[in-house]
């Protein structure tokens, strides 16, 4: 009756992985009960999440390494792995909400999120190529443009072509705050740029020690046209979630990423913590921090939990909201079948 937060499936946005192929689901093996899908299999986890209430699936590529070029202009290739992808769902379920990413990293041979000249990032020649990825994407039916690659006033670049493109519609949700961080590592079985990169990304990604540069960041993004704006990863950053909800006002949101839902994962399997009780008291956090929605892969593992007729162990459920019960007559539930 006090509790000043709750959670539903409408404050989530659920991840995908999609890969080339037909009719096939491969595990990651990092990030347990998390799978790459072939784009025939897309529509499906789309049914799946409207049907549980969560309005938004978020398309990562897994792309092709003989794909991977100096030039990343398999990027907005109308026919890549992520254009085709968001038809599909469109296609099958056009009420549910498609967000993408927009970063060269999944294209680019070199493993970064712009282009490569002399060893360094090279900022504006990256921002028109990212512009070119946006528009193929809005018009494949993308309904939110996720900007993860941190580069300097791409945010103004996209808004501007989408004007003249007629994608007045199309929404920004931009990485306003991309922490370089090592919890990222786990998702390059998903596609990502670990496991090619060479270098880092510190020039482009924020120091974890600011907290201020933040704040500038998504100043800039939003007076650039962002609609929204994400921290990410989440959980090791909820002081500024929290310190940008208060400053801007605006739909905040943060991403769960892969290292924070492995190390949950993993920490269960081993019998070390009650899988759902922490899996809820995560989520919850980014609530209380004044976080509008999250990213997060828990979204499929929820699943059991959000009928109201269906109680599950160690949660009650009431009027479709999550309340955890954290009395100690609750009793253990790790290794339970949710995500497991």
């Amino acid at each position: 009756m006090v509790s000043q937060n709750v959670l539903t499936p409408a404050d989530f946005i659920w991840p995908i992985f999609v890969m080339d192929g037909t009719d096939e689901e491969t595990p990651v093996p990092s990030m347990t009960g998390v799978v790459r899908r072939t784009v025939d299999r897309v529509a499906d986890a789309a049914r799946e999440a409207h049907s549980l209430g969560i309005p938004a699936i978020c398309i990562f590529p897994y792309t092709d390494p003989s794909l991977k070029t100096e030039d990343c202009a398999e990027a907005w290739n109308p026919d890549n792995l992520s254009n085709r992808a968001i038809r599909e769902i469109k296609n099958a379920v056009p009420e549910i909400a498609v967000m993408t990413d927009i970063a060269l990293d999944p294209y680019n041979i070199n493993g970064h999120d712009g282009y490569v000249e002399d060893g360094k990032i090279v900022n504006d020649r990256t921002v028109d190529a990212l512009v070119k990825m946006a528009l193929a994407q809005a018009e494949a039916g993308a309904d939110i443009l996720g900007p993860s690659d941190m580069m300097d006033s791409r945010i103004g670049a996209m808004r501007e072509a989408l004007e003249e493109e007629g994608h007045q519609h199309v929404t920004i949700l931009s990485y306003a705050a991309k922490i370089r961080v090592c919890l990222l590592r786990t998702i390059s079985g998903c596609g990502r740029a670990s496991g090619a990169l060479t270098g880092d990304k510190k020039t482009y990604q924020m120091d974890p020690a600011n907290s201020d540069e933040a704040l500038l960041m998504i100043a800039r993004d939003l007076s650039e046209g962002a609609d929204m704006v994400m921290v990410k990863p989440g959980q090791p950053y909820l002081d500024i979630c929290r310190l940008v909800k208060d400053e801007f006002g605006v739909p905040t949101f943060a991403y769960q990423v892969s290292g924070e839902y492995a190390m949950i994962q993993a920490a269960a399997q081993n019998g070390w913590l009650d899988h759902d009780k922490v899996m809820l008291e995560s989520l919850m956090s980014f609530k209380r921090a004044g976080c509008d929605g999250v990213l997060t892969y828990f979204a499929p593992p929820l699943r059991d939990c959000w009928p109201i007729t269906r109680p599950c162990n160690g949660k009650q459920v009431t009027n479709g909201v999550f309340q955890p019960i954290l009395s100690p007559e609750a009793g253990p539930n790790t290794g339970s079948e949710n995500g497991q």
